[in-house]
Parts: structure tokens; sequence; C-alpha cells
């Protein structure tokens, strides 16, 4: 199973990120809508991710801590407008769903992703993979720390949550100050 360091911190000025990111000869792969849909799982976090770029169903593992998490992944590519959505949503039960724009970007094994989530504002992610055991957790955690440094993100930016624990949030706080 694939192994991944993730960081998610709140972006302050994208057109920084993207300027120190071109600097550094990480390739931009294009910009892609996305609609992330999560469902109820039993263990961990199950999402079908549907964009113009990207589509695929994920269920990874992993701790909700502030800066590098570790995550264990299994992704499968799926195909745009297929029933998937419609079987999931009917045997497991829907979640909730995020709508969001990501700018991607490559270097090596590290991706890193400019997010503006609908409801929520703008993100940058930080994923150092290792897809077949020949890079040490130590070295994944290296490289998110120079990303860190690099793209010059505020510790106290860094988040733990996924955008669909932030989006719940949001509306549960929204909730309360309606019903006030």
């Amino acid at each position: 199973m694939p192994t991944n360091i993730e960081i998610k911190a709140y972006c302050e000025n994208k057109e920084k990120i993207r300027k120190i990111l071109l600097s550094i000869g990480a390739g931009c792969n294009g910009t892609d809508p996305q609609t992330d849909t999560y469902f109820h799982s039993k263990s961990g976090i199950l999402k079908l991710k549907e964009g113009s770029i990207e589509n695929m169903l994920i269920h990874y593992i992993r701790e909700d801590k502030k800066g590098s998490t570790e995550s264990q992944v299994h992704l499968y590519p799926t195909n745009p407008d297929s029933t998937l959505k419609e079987i999931l949503a009917k045997t497991l039960g829907t979640r909730s769903v995020v709508e969001k724009t990501r700018e991607i970007y490559t270097k090596d094994n590290v991706t890193c992703h400019i997010d503006t989530v609908k409801g929520l504002g703008d993100f940058v992610e930080i994923i150092a993979k290792d897809n077949d055991g020949s890079i040490s957790i130590d070295k994944l955690q290296e490289q998110c720390n120079q990303y860190i440094k690099t793209l010059e993100i505020n510790a106290k930016h860094l988040i733990s949550e996924s955008y669909s624990d932030l989006l719940q949030q949001n509306n549960l706080f929204s909730q309360i100050l309606v019903d006030e």
C-alpha cells in the first residue's frame, strides 16, 4: 500500500505559492475543477474524486493532526460518468460533498495542490509519496518539511482536518449562529 506524508495549510497568497513552485522546477499539470463525494466508512475515509484531470476512488487512513501526517492510501482509477457514485451513495450513504478548483504541481515524488474550496477559501497541500517502498518515512517527512520552508508556510496556518470536516464545522457553526 502506498504511503504518503501530507500537510495542508491555509493559503494567504496563491500567486506567491505558484511562483515559488515554478521557480524550483515543479511542473504544472493543469487546473482541475473537482467534486469530492465522501461516503460513510467503517474505517478511514472513502471519497470519490471527479474532475477533468483526476478521477479516482480513494480510501485512506490517517491521523488528524496539525503538520505532516502519515497516510496509508488505496487509489482506484475510475471513469468519469460511471455509475460508481450512485452505487456507493445507495449502499454506504453520502457523508458530504466538497467542490473545489485544484491546481496540480509535481516535482519528483512530491505533488503540491493549490485548492480553492467552495465555502472555505484557499489552501495549499503538499504530498510526498512513496508508491513502492523505496523511500523511507523519514525522507518523506524531510521533503514535506523542506516544502513548508520553501513555500514559507506559517506553522499557525497548518490544519489537520479534511475539507469535508472543515465544511461540516462551518455548517455547524453557521447553524449555531442562526439558532441564537
